[in-house]
């Protein structure tokens, strides 16, 4: 991949800070824009110092200017946990939608590469597994999850409009269930939910009977596929996730053990 400068959102976040931290390995420049209300400052101490980063405290809400030359534009800002889009719901609906047509007015701008960080939540509650990018999903526009469910689908629409009316090179990544450090312990993922139960001695709390499935990847595997998508001719939507699936009764076990 040729150097680059890169501008992330949402870059202080779980998966945003590891992308950070790979792509300023690999000789890239990087421009993080993130308003800190999910993400952390802890999460990109290691590089303040950097002279290839920097960082930008601001909402994607409002209007992005940035005057340097921006080749790439990877748009991460959103809360993702569950815990934090119910605490935030506007936010969540906001930096789905405001959020995504801000981000893709600055590609514009500079005739850049933009990516978008989906989600496999836009499946809703899916009537097949495992689901390809042409499944359209089983949704509810109105459930308690919408706001970040539907501010993703917004999203998604809005890339694929302005590839389509400004010639836009686009990407959009559905990410899977992904898991690591830096992950909140307070975050309400199932995850995390059952190694905080498990180091307190808890009994571990599986909603049903355990035998729905799901698919988890290493943080640092999602972005090595993220990143092998930025370096590909490809412009399309993707599934970035573990293509084989535990029950969540398996997780429990394997945890406990």
């Amino acid at each position: 991949m040729v150097t680059m400068n890169i501008v992330i959102t949402g870059g202080s976040g779980f998966v945003g800070s590891y992308l950070c931290e790979k792509l300023i390995n690999d000789g890239h420049k990087i421009i993080v824009i993130d308003n800190l209300l999910t993400g952390s400052r802890e999460n990109i101490n290691d590089l303040l110092d950097n002279e290839n980063f920097s960082f930008i405290e601001h909402d994607v809400q409002d209007h992005i200017e940035i005057e340097d030359k921006v080749d790439y534009v990877l748009h991460f800002a959103s809360a993702a946990s569950p815990k934090a889009y119910t605490e935030h719901p506007v936010n969540t609906l906001k930096a789905g939608s405001v959020g995504t047509i801000n981000t893709l007015g600055l590609a514009k701008k500079h005739s850049a590469e933009y990516l978008l960080a989906s989600t496999s939540e836009v499946y809703g509650d899916p009537l097949i597994s495992p689901q390809n990018e042409e499944y359209w999903g089983n949704v509810n526009p109105n459930g308690e999850r919408s706001m970040y469910d539907e501010a993703k689908r917004f999203a998604e629409a809005a890339v694929a409009t302005y590839s389509r009316s400004y010639g836009l090179k686009t990407k959009i990544v559905r990410i899977f269930n992904t898991y690591g450090p830096r992950m909140q312990l307070n975050d309400g993922r199932v995850v995390t939910n059952f190694i905080v139960q498990a180091l307190r001695n808890e009994n571990i709390t599986i909603y049903g009977d355990g035998t729905q499935t799901r698919s988890f990847s290493y943080v640092e595997d999602t972005v090595a596929g993220i990143i092998s998508l930025m370096n590909s001719t490809e412009y399309d939507v993707f599934n970035i996730g573990n293509p084989n699936e535990m029950t969540v009764g398996q997780l429990a076990e394997k945890i406990i053990n």
